[in-house]
């Protein structure tokens, strides 16, 4: 909890040195003094109002992360790394946090809201400083999201005065340089100069959201295996094509037309690699081994083994990293009548898996002029020297044509 509290504490801090933050810290304090006139106290005391600005937007958050808690059962909370669709809406928040952060799109506020908040902040008394610090913190959103998503994805599995305890550490991070200037405004010469510098450290920040991703996946890996990666990564792919879309054609300048039609391609993205690569893909449930074919492992010894008995033997040359060879196998192999067939003509099925290197399945194919996957042998019985040498576009007809 200590650990969590403190990096709580340095994130918030760091926000202050992103561009759309640290540039506004001194106007922000000469405006202090400005209204304060020269009373250290009452700068002091103006200072203090902005700061609760800041805290008041991040304890409203943590009110929203706990009452969305509360709507749970506290199992599925507590252990919510166990359930594989909190690791999914977790991971396609960090890296969409992470794409936010390189500078692919940018969260803005409405202008008219940006324009009362501002209003807002313009009163008099305490009520101005107060309302600024709010504003500052919407305004400071692009920066915020990626420590705001770390928070919620420690904050969903703990109690209620844990979640308050994080936010508030995140609020003070952030809060602390303008209560430090407020108390000795001659401190601000020290405050680094705004640059270039601080769009590529906002830049550099997305590299640990993305090796958080990276450790999100490893958890997914080991919850639905290699299916469940890719079809997530593809869903990843649909999330990055929004964000491209929505940065690139809807900012303030765009055409009306162009950001609608902008926004409905990013909304179909996300709704339709949604509906296909995490509702069709991955919840299909994993095959039944009792329905595929029962592959037998190269071997040249083997293949010899299976022709002097007198069987006939097909086999498949493939690998992992061949789309040819996957999309074959799922449209044209492995489906009920070629297993079917293979039963009914008792077809040896042997699989030359070449997905790592293996001498003698590269030396089997360089038997046959092959320098690559996929290649089909059908070696039907009595025939060892004479195999039927399929199409690398394989269709299930033309297989059980020779099957046949």
């Amino acid at each position: 909890l200590g650990l969590a509290l403190l990096y709580g504490l340095l994130g918030g801090a760091i926000l202050n040195l992103m561009p759309c933050v640290l540039p506004v810290i001194s106007l922000k304090i000469f405006g202090f003094i400005k209204q304060a006139g020269e009373s250290r106290r009452a700068i002091l005391a103006h200072g203090l109002a902005f700061a609760a600005g800041i805290f008041a937007w991040f304890l409203a958050l943590a009110a929203v992360v706990i009452a969305l808690k509360s709507a749970g059962t506290e199992a599925t909370w507590a252990f919510q790394f166990q359930n594989p669709w909190f690791n999914i809406a977790i991971g396609s928040i960090v890296f969409a946090f992470a794409l936010n952060l390189a500078g692919v799109f940018e969260f803005t506020l409405p202008g008219r809201a940006a324009t009362a908040l501002e209003s807002t902040g313009d009163s008099s008394g305490l009520a101005g400083p107060f309302f600024q610090g709010v504003f500052a913190t919407l305004l400071a959103t692009p920066c915020t999201a990626p420590f705001l998503g770390t928070a919620l994805g420690f904050a969903f599995g703990q109690n209620a005065a844990t979640i308050l305890a994080m936010f508030a550490s995140v609020a003070l991070g952030m809060a602390l340089p303008y209560l430090l200037l407020a108390a000795q405004p001659a401190w601000m010469r020290l405050l680094p100069r705004p640059g270039p510098w601080m769009e590529r450290l906002k830049q550099a920040m997305a590299f640990p959201l993305l090796a958080t991703l990276v450790w999100i996946l490893s958890i997914l890996g080991g919850q639905r295996g290699t299916a469940g990666i890719v079809w997530f990564s593809a869903f990843l792919l649909c999330i990055a094509l929004a964000a491209w879309l929505y940065g690139s054609f809807c900012g303030p300048s765009a055409k009306p037309r162009t950001r609608a039609l902008a926004l409905a391609l990013a909304a179909l993205a996300l709704l339709g690699g949604g509906w296909y690569f995490l509702g069709k893909k991955f919840q299909a449930p994993a095959a039944d081994p009792a329905e595929s074919i029962a592959w037998v492992g190269f071997s040249e010894s083997r293949l010899q083994s299976e022709l002097a008995a007198g069987r006939n033997v097909f086999v498949d040359f493939t690998a992992d990293w061949c789309i040819t060879c996957k999309f074959n196998e799922r449209t044209a192999i492995d489906t009920p009548a070629i297993r079917a067939l293979l039963a009914e003509k008792r077809v040896v099925p042997i699989k030359a898996d070449w997905t790592n290197a293996n001498p003698e399945i590269t030396a089997a194919l360089k038997r046959f002029g092959r320098v690559g996957v996929p290649f089909y042998l059908l070696y039907p019985a009595g025939r060892p020297d004479s195999p039927v040498i399929l199409p690398e576009l394989l269709t299930e007809s033309i297989l059980a044509e020779a099957l046949k």
